[in-house]
C-alpha cells in the first residue's frame, strides 16, 4: 500500500479552465499565419504540448513552422489575455488549501511558459501552495517525456512513489508514469476518459475535489 506525499499538477485544463482563451489564441495564429485550418476540438487536443512542440502533432508535413508559431501564439495570448478570463475549476481552492493543511507538497509542472505560469498562480493567490513551479521552457524536454518531474523530484528531494502526477492529458499521464509516479487523470479538462485510461492512468477522477481519494494510506 502506498502514501501519497507530493502532488505535482498540470495547470491549463487541471487547476485553471484556460481553453477558451487558448483555443482562440491558436485559432487567431492559425488564421494569420495562413495555416491549413484546425477545428476547436483538434486545438483543444494539442493542449499540454509545449507551444514549440504543437506544429508537428496538427501540421506534420509542415517543417520550420515551431518558431513562428510558437511567437504569433505569445504575441497574440498577450493580446487577447485581458479580454477573456480565465477561471479555476470549481473546488480547486478549497481543496489545495486543505491539502496545504494536511502537510501534502504540491508543485506545478506546466507546458506554458515559466513566466505565464508565475503570473497566474500569482494573480490566483496560490504561490504559497507550491513548493515549485516548472514552464515548458524549464526543462530540454517537455511532456511527454519525464523531465518536469523529475526536475522536481531531484530539487525537491521527493521520491517518485510517493507522488502523484494529476493532468487532464494523456501527456501528464505518460510524463508520470515515466518517472515512476502514481498518476491521476481528471475528465472535466481538454482530455478525454478514454484518452486517459489508454495513457495508464492510476486514478480518474471526474471532479477535483475527489482526488483527496487518491492519496491512499
Amino acid at each position: 500500500m502506498y502514501k501519497v506525499r507530493n502532488i505535482i499538477f498540470d495547470f491549463d485544463g487541471t487547476l485553471a479552465d484556460t481553453a477558451p482563451l487558448i483555443i482562440a489564441t491558436m485559432q487567431a495564429a492559425i488564421r494569420e499565419l495562413d495555416l491549413p485550418l484546425r477545428t476547436n476540438e483538434e486545438c483543444r487536443a494539442s493542449i499540454g504540448l509545449r507551444l514549440e512542440d504543437i506544429p508537428a502533432a496538427l501540421w506534420p508535413g509542415l517543417p520550420d513552422l515551431s518558431a513562428r508559431y510558437a511567437a504569433a501564439y505569445r504575441r497574440i495570448f498577450d493580446e487577447m489575455k485581458h479580454q477573456l478570463h480565465v477561471t479555476l475549476f470549481p473546488g480547486v481552492s478549497e481543496t489545495l488549501r486543505c491539502l496545504k493543511a494536511d502537510g501534502i507538497n504540491m508543485a506545478i509542472a506546466s507546458s506554458r511558459s515559466h513566466g505565464s505560469l508565475v503570473e497566474y498562480v500569482g494573480g490566483f493567490d496560490m504561490s504559497g501552495y507550491f513548493g515549485m513551479l516548472i514552464g515548458g521552457n524549464d526543462v530540454e524536454k517537455g511532456k511527454p517525456a519525464p523531465d518536469p518531474v523529475i526536475k522536481i523530484l531531484n530539487t525537491l528531494g521527493w521520491n517518485a512513489a510517493d507522488t502523484l502526477v494529476v493532468g487532464d492529458a494523456a501527456v501528464d499521464i505518460l510524463m508520470g508514469r515515466s518517472a515512476g509516479t502514481v498518476t491521476c487523470g481528471v475528465t472535466y479538462g481538454n482530455g478525454t476518459r478514454r484518452a486517459l485510461a489508454e495513457a495508464g492512468a492510476d486514478f480518474i477522477i471526474d471532479r477535483f475535489v475527489d482526488i483527496t481519494g487518491c492519496l491512499g494510506k
